[in-house]
Parts: C-alpha cells; structure tokens; sequence
C-alpha cells in the first residue's frame, strides 16, 4: 500500500439509505457531527405505529446512554420541525451494538481479525453473500477471508462499491474485544481528566 494519500482509509460512509430514510439521515448527519457523534445508520420500521431509528457513535466507537439521550433531546425538536414522516412516529437513538453494521470503509480495518456477514447489492460469480474474517481494506476492496467451494480458504478483495450491507457476526471473542476497547477508553478518560484538574491546581 502506498504511504500517500491512498493508505488513509476514508471515514466516510460508504452505505446510503433510500427513500425516505436518505432524507432524514440528510437532515441528521451534519447535526450530529455538530454534537461530536457520527451517523452510522437510519432505519424505519413498522406500519401502524412507525419507529424511526437513529444509530450513531462518537468517532471513537463508543455510545453511552446518556449519548442517546442528548442526541434524542437535541434532535427531536428538528425532526418536529422538518415532519419527514406521516403520521405519527417513534423515535429511537441507539448505539450501534456490539455486531454492528459496518458502514465506513475505516471499519472493516478497525475490526480486522473478526468474522463479518457482507451481502452484494450484486453478485460475484452468482453469489451475493459472503461471511468470513475480516482482513483490512485495501485499495478500495474489502479484503475477507472465507470458505469457498472447490477451493477452501481465500482471502477475496471485494469492491466496496458493490457491498449492499455488511456487520459484525456476534461471537465470544468479539464481545471480549469490545469490553477490552471500552475500558481502555474509560481508562484514558479518566487519565485525561486526572491531568486537566492537575494542571489547574
């Protein structure tokens, strides 16, 4: 990989919704970014009674439920306001979960080592789904290892272009993972904070 521009994998979501899910993630997304998250995906769901999910993240992974709560306050009275829903609706900011979607190219690097699920919004050789361990992302393809007939292991590099919706697959050593990353990061938090009131005194 070039040491260039090219070796800096982009923070931009490659995923976009339809309809009427791709103008309220317009809507959202700079709002967010203003609050210090970042959009990870819009859902609706539900005829009678329609629920309208907002998945986000601070830029280093992390959603707490306090995090949901300022951003359901800080959002509601805009989504009032624009009324991108007829009838009534339920809104519900989550944090993307442990077996998150993967909607960033940077993720499939951040989650390196890890099985994943990828769906094509076309298919390859006649086949649309895929499901291995993820090897990075190089050169605009999503490079996953998996099991293929006749043929065994290999590690395909899938366009990123051509991927429909991919995530993370629960399992014991991602949930192990997961928790190690949250409290290295509380860790952090707590030493940054330890600092700053030190430099006051």
């Amino acid at each position: 990989m070039d040491n260039g521009e090219d070796s800096v994998v982009s923070d931009e979501r490659f995923i976009h919704e339809s309809g009427l899910a791709a103008g309220i993630a317009a809507l959202v997304e700079p709002l967010l970014v203003d609050l210090g998250f970042r959009l990870v995906r819009v859902q609706l769901s539900g005829k009678e009674g329609q629920t309208l999910q907002i998945m986000a993240e601070r830029p280093d992974g992390t959603m707490s439920v306090g995090d949901c709560e300022q951003v359901s306050r800080q959002l509601s009275p805009v989504l009032d306001a624009y009324d991108p829903l007829p009838g009534a609706y339920r809104l519900e900011v989550s944090s993307p979960g442990i077996d998150r979607p993967l909607v960033r190219p940077s993720d499939f690097d951040d989650w390196s080592g890890f099985e994943a699920k990828i769906e094509l919004s076309q298919p390859i050789n006649g086949r649309k789904r895929f499901r291995g361990i993820l090897d990075g992302f190089e050169n605009g393809e999503v490079r996953i290892e998996c099991e293929l007939d006749k043929v065994g292991l290999q590690v395909l590099g899938i366009p990123i272009a051509m991927i429909g919706e991919a995530k993370l697959v629960l399992s014991d050593d991602l949930i192990r993972e997961t928790l190690r990353r949250a409290k290295k990061l509380k860790e952090r938090g707590v030493a940054a904070a330890s600092e700053e009131g030190s430099n006051q005194e």
